[in-house]
């Protein structure tokens, strides 16, 4: 079974990807001259975004990894979120970018933001590759976003559904029939 026969319409392309990537590095490097800052990914949707945005900074930055769930095995949010895996590292004093590979209902980043600025961070900005406003339910913006996407069920570059399509090098629409749409 090939993946890309289950996609309805491609989106942003491989390159189109790689050009915004660069981008959105080039102006985190920018803003954070003299720092050193932290880049949380929230797993498992940023995971590709991540190391290619990293690759793109040009200062010392560290990363982190937090796992968080709002999904399950569905297509929207339950609007209930809760941790699966914490930082490694302590944040107190440190400049936080989290990365994520799409603000969509805003209740992921709207809950992980207040959990780690509790957490006393000098500063916490948020990246996200994909923003569907249409879909906020959460008063809460990206500080760096790459596209803004329409409410279209999305998967590639990271994106999945139900653990698929991951692996797909663009980032397309989901044909409705495969998701029960």
């Amino acid at each position: 079974m090939r993946l890309d026969q289950d996609i309805l319409e491609v989106f942003y392309s491989e390159e189109q990807l790689k050009a915004k990537v660069a981008e959105l590095g080039a102006a985190i490097t920018r803003d954070y001259q003299g720092k050193s800052p932290v880049l949380v990914s929230v797993l498992r949707g940023s995971y590709i975004f991540m190391a290619d945005l990293t690759r793109s900074i040009d200062l010392p930055c560290t990363v982190d990894f937090m796992s968080v769930s709002s999904y399950g095995a569905g297509t929207t949010s339950s609007g209930q979120v809760k941790i699966l895996k914490d930082l490694s590292e302590p944040i107190e004093g440190k400049d936080l970018i989290i990365v994520e590979d799409i603000l969509d209902s805003g209740n992921t980043l709207f809950y992980l933001r207040d959990v780690l600025a509790a957490r006393k961070p000098a500063s916490i900005a948020i990246c996200t590759l994909l923003d569907k406003p249409e879909r906020r339910v959460k008063p809460i913006r990206a500080d760096y976003s790459g596209f803004e996407v329409p409410d279209a069920f999305v998967v590639g570059y990271g994106l999945d559904y139900a653990e698929k399509y991951r692996n797909l090098p663009y980032i397309g629409v989901l044909k409705p029939e495969i998701y029960g749409g």
